[in-house]
């Protein structure tokens, strides 16, 4: 399963009404280290894509939903389980780190 785009439209029945764990990758375009974890993303959502969705969203682009969350640095991924935030992951990580932050979720 693939990472999926959400955008203000979208994003309370992606991500706050979903009923697994969704990682929210807060990213941009011209940022180096969220180009960087895009793939290891991209790895983990195929093989783990039953017990977490990974979703990405634009700063640039919904600003808003980033501000309401407080997003000041990118990348930062956070986990959110019936639609609150329990996990925040901030800064490009190695997949080995980001699969042990998200180990309760994936286990």
């Amino acid at each position: 399963m693939a990472t999926t785009p959400v955008t203000t439209a979208t994003f309370e029945a992606e991500v706050l009404k979903s009923t697994t764990p969704v990682l929210v990758d807060f990213w941009a375009e011209w940022c180096g280290p969220c180009r960087a974890v895009g793939p290891i993303l991209e790895e983990i959502s195929h093989e783990y894509g039953s017990k977490i969705k990974i979703v990405k969203l634009n700063t640039d682009e919904e600003a808003a939903i980033a501000m309401k969350y407080g997003i000041v640095s990118i990348p930062t991924m956070n986990v959110f389980v019936n639609g609150e935030v329990v996990k925040s992951i901030v800064g490009a990580k190695p997949k080995p780190a980001l699969l042990k932050d998200l180990e309760s979720f994936i286990a």
